[in-house]
């Protein structure tokens, strides 16, 4: 009932979208009106960005639909999603913007698909989809990385995930972030993020690591080791320089870190 009353919402705005816009008429229908639920239209708007002269959108588009069947909590999960990003951006104030445009959503939907055909081994689908993923939305993920829901990337370009990366609920990543690892481990190498975290932009964090609940990492930073719960870190290396005003910095977004320094006076 909830997931159904949210769609209604969306094509809600999709009507008041046309009458604002008529230009935008056929494109609105394609990828809201004419889908009778959030399902559907995510099948259809993935599909058609991600297919190729090797793998049509109708062939995309069955994967797709296939796993929302099997795996309902993708669609929550996708809810999740959206909802942080109207909490979080205050660039975006409707849902259809989050799913008609925001290509750090729709790459993290496109790796929950990635991320079930790996876990029931289907793996070189799921590797085919992680390439067209980044080749479309410029966002790597690698198709065994666990990622929660309430998740925003932020611009997202660039962004890279690891394969034995963990990324817990109500994390929000800002564009060029990498969680990777230090070298050519095959073992557990990547960090583990916590619920909460915010990753200011171009941050790199190495190993495998924990960045703790509530913590904030600095725009450009080099991490390098595990980070205490709600503590501010910047730098390179990146070093403690205070604690976040905040339990989830992931939700204010607050990018000012001076403003989080502890005063030595």
């Amino acid at each position: 009932m909830v997931i159904r009353t949210f769609w209604q919402s969306i094509q809600n705005e999709a009507y008041d979208m046309i009458s604002s816009e008529a230009l935008l008429a056929s494109f609105v229908h394609s990828c809201v009106i004419n889908h009778k639920s959030l399902g559907e239209a995510l099948s259809y708007i993935l599909s058609t960005k991600l297919s190729d002269q090797v793998m049509p959108a109708l062939s995309m588009r069955e994967i797709f639909q296939e796993v929302y069947q099997q795996q309902p909590q993708v669609i929550a999960d996708a809810t999740a999603d959206i909802n942080a990003i109207i909490a979080r951006d205050p660039a975006i104030d409707l849902k259809i913007t989050a799913l008609l445009y925001l290509k750090g959503f729709h790459a993290i939907q496109v790796h929950r698909i990635a991320h079930y055909l790996w876990k029931h081994d289907r793996r070189h689908l799921a590797l085919f989809i992680q390439s067209r993923n980044a080749e479309t939305f410029s966002v790597d993920i690698h198709p065994a990385a666990v990622l929660g829901n309430g998740i925003m990337f932020d611009h997202a370009t660039g962004i890279v995930i690891g394969e034995t990366a963990v990324v817990e609920n109500n994390v929000s990543i800002l564009q060029s972030v990498t969680l990777g690892g230090t070298g050519n481990e095959h073992d557990d190498r990547h960090p583990k993020v916590k619920e909460g975290v915010m990753i200011g932009a171009g941050a790199k964090i190495l190993g495998n690591i924990i960045i703790g609940e509530g913590a904030k990492v600095g725009a450009g930073s080099v991490v390098l080791k595990a980070v205490p719960p709600h503590s501010t870190v910047a730098g390179v290396p990146a070093k403690i320089v205070g604690r976040p005003h905040c339990d989830k910095p992931c939700e204010t977004m607050s990018q000012n870190i001076f403003a989080d320094v502890i005063s030595s006076d």
